[in-house]
């Protein structure tokens, strides 16, 4: 699938196919070699979640969000 075919796709048929890739990637995760690079940002992300800089939100409230303009 091209970019431009991906674009005309239906907001629903993309988040369901995003939803899709998700699952097959979490599905995945423990088999995947993390770089140092990757380790060392998700850390900084983290720990800006820990702080109170930045809020977490669970998927429901990601979904709750998604086509708000």
């Amino acid at each position: 699938m091209t970019r431009t075919e991906a674009q005309a796709l239906p907001w629903e048929e993309k988040v369901r196919i995003m939803e899709a890739l998700w699952e097959d990637m979490r599905d995945r995760f423990d088999a995947l070699e993390v770089s140092a690079e990757v380790k060392k940002l998700l850390t900084h992300r983290r720990e800006r979640v820990l702080r109170g800089e930045v809020p977490l939100l669970d998927w429901d409230q990601v979904k709750s969000t998604l086509g708000r303009g």
